[in-house]
């Protein structure tokens, strides 16, 4: 059960740091300059950056900035390709073909490379970040859930749903859509992770989250400049974002075994 209990915990982790970092009484921004690049001690875990301020407040605070756009980013791409994915698989003809085009177009480009373009276009700001992100991870859940559609819409019980005059919303809404929630499911718990990772990396271009925010992508760039005499400064938002992504990870792996018919029907009762 290590297998799951462990990224679980990470998760939870951080998920707690992003929302509690609206109730402690936390100073993100507040400068120290008799504390700058004062490593961690028995008073202070984590130290202070090179402008005096807590490692601890900020990478809590970059938790909440994570957390929200991670969150943002992967709801908004399960609504956007299930409606899209489902409606082209469903009704095939025109439809579908205009999808596969778009999708064709889509997957052209570089998935990170677009969202740093867009970003750039759009402007810095959390928001631009997470419209970027939506516009180029909705095309992963479409396809996902055009192919689940195209596998089930032929089977029995749709074809008796149509039978017997069920609408086609009515058909997509309750006979298909649960029957793809497993594998939707699936695919957004690794959506989490690169999302976690896309966000840090445009922060830490300087196209995510601006100053004084704070945002791990940020952290790690800031820091780069004094790895000789700080190395802290890289080393703890570093550790913290591998071991969330990393546990988002593995969480999906294990989601996917969990929810696949195939090995739970091998599994001791």
């Amino acid at each position: 059960m290590i297998r799951l209990w462990l990224p679980l915990g990470v998760i939870m982790m951080w998920g707690v740091m992003a929302i509690v970092s609206y109730v402690l009484p936390l100073s993100p921004n507040a400068i120290d300059l008799t504390q700058i690049l004062n490593g961690p001690n028995k008073h202070v875990w984590l130290g202070f950056d090179e402008l005096g301020r807590s490692i601890a407040d900020r990478l809590i605070t970059g938790a909440s900035t994570s957390f929200f756009v991670a969150l943002s980013v992967v709801g908004l791409g399960i609504l956007m390709g299930g409606i899209v994915g489902i409606s082209s698989g469903y009704f095939s003809g025109w439809v579908d073909q205009l999808f596969v085009r778009i999708v064709d177009i889509m997957l052209a480009f570089p998935g990170l490379l677009l969202a740093i373009a867009l970003a750039g276009a759009l402007g810095p700001g959390i928001e631009n970040v997470i419209l970027a992100l939506v516009i180029v991870g909705w095309v992963g859940y479409a396809r996902l859930a055009r192919g689940q559609v195209l596998a089930l819409k032929h089977t029995d019980h749709i074809v008796a749903a149509q039978a017997i005059g069920a609408s086609s919303w009515r058909i997509m809404g309750w006979h298909l859509l649960p029957l793809i929630m497993a594998p939707l499911i699936i695919e957004a718990s690794f959506g989490i992770a690169s999302a976690i990772i896309a966000e840090a990396g445009l922060s830490f271009l300087g196209l995510g989250v601006q100053p004084p925010q704070a945002s791990w992508g940020s952290m790690i760039r800031d820091g780069t400049r004094y790895m000789l005499v700080a190395p802290h400064l890289v080393i703890i938002p570093g550790l913290t974002l591998m071991a969330v992504v990393l546990a988002a990870n593995l969480l999906g792996d294990w989601l996917r075994d969990w929810l696949d018919v195939k090995e739970s029907t091998k599994r001791p009762s």
